[in-house]
Order: structure tokens, then sequence, then C-alpha cells
């Protein structure tokens, strides 16, 4: 890595999938790099196989990673504000169509998928930062990724519209986004995960009712 350089950029330089870089190299959300380090890049095929498989999209799993410049959080962003202390709400009322762990044909989904109504509110499943909001990464969509006190981070991916702006602090159940499409998917959803360090959670042993 050199001065300079971004973990999605050098995964666009090398023509490689920024899922098979980050799991090759065992990176997480903020998926931060420094100058000096060294990534190992994986072989191609691995890129060109992973575009025929079935999508079921995770942070980690076997699709499209959340990984670039813009997810490493700057300086100027403030610590994330305490936690409420009564725990994760859930971010969107609707129906889990794909829950947390593996799946068939060696895939792995690293949050949960809900359905519901085009346009429903996405809220905020805990007071945090905005670290991330955009949408280069594709397959994801238009993606908000918050962090939180305690090491928590949070993502939702696939929104239509996003209603707040990197840096900015939300409050648990402040409307962040609505419900869409965008992405790899075609019916609206929401793609919600929940993270503490380096490790995936499974979202419904920690949310409680809105």
């Amino acid at each position: 890595v050199r001065r300079g350089e971004t973990f999605y950029g050098i995964a666009q330089q090398y023509r490689v999938h920024p899922y098979d870089l980050a799991r090759l190299n065992k990176l997480s959300p903020p998926y931060g790099i420094r100058v000096g380090q060294r990534l190992l890049l994986p072989e191609k095929s691995s890129t060109i196989n992973r575009g025929k498989r079935k999508n079921v999209l995770g942070l980690k799993p076997a699709d499209p990673k959340v990984s670039n410049k813009s997810v490493i959080v700057p300086k100027s962003i403030l610590p994330p504000p305490a936690i409420s202390g009564r725990g994760f709400v859930w971010p969107l009322k609707g129906k889990v169509i794909s829950s947390f762990g593996a799946k068939a044909k060696g895939m792995r989904n690293d949050g949960i998928n809900i359905s519901s109504r085009r346009g429903s509110s996405v809220v905020a499943a805990e007071n945090g930062i905005v670290v991330y909001a955009g949408n280069e990464l594709r397959g994801f969509g238009n993606l908000l990724l918050i962090k939180h006190s305690g090491g928590w981070v949070t993502a939702y991916a696939h929104n239509e519209k996003v209603l707040v702006k990197r840096g900015v602090q939300v409050s648990k159940g402040q409307p962040i986004a609505t419900v869409g499409s965008s992405g790899n998917v075609k019916k609206p959803q929401l793609h919600f995960e929940m993270r503490r360090g380096r490790i995936a959670r499974d979202p419904r042993k920690y949310l409680k009712g809105v």
C-alpha cells in the first residue's frame, strides 16, 4: 500500500472483487489500510466465478464488500455517542426473507434481509455516527454504515433514499433512509448487519422492538 491508495482503489486497479480482497486479508469494516501494509491479491478466477453466484449480500459473505475510501473514518468525525443502554431496535418492520448464517453452495449471509414496502422508513438501530453514506460499491446500492460505542457497527443496504450524511450523529429510532431495491436485488428490502469488532453477529439475537 502506497501513500494515497485506498482499499477500493486497489481492488479496481487489479480488477479483483473487493469482497475477495477483504476476505483474503481478513479485513473488516471500516476497511482501513495503512501505508506500507502488504495485501494479498486473490486469483481473478474467483472474481469471475463470483459473478455467477446467487446474490446473498453480507459484509463478509459471498457478495460485494463494503470497501471504499469513503468508509475509512476521517479524524474529523467525532467518536460515537453512548448507546442508550436499552439495546438495539429493529431498523425496519417487515418479514425476514434471508436469515443470518451459512447458505447453500458455500454461501453465507453475515446479516439479515428484511422485506418491506418501497419507501418505508429505515431507522437507526442505536445512537451512533454515520461513517459511510454512498453507493460506490456495486451490489449494495445505497449503503449506510453507522458506528456505535462499544465497538459496534451496523450496516443498512439497498436503500432507495439516504436521509443522512457521513459525519452526522444519529439517535436510536431516527429515520435514516427509505426502503428500496438498489444494488443487486429486485424486490424492496433492507440488508442489515451488526458487527462487533471483526465479528459478524446474528442481529435477531440483539434486536428489540422499535
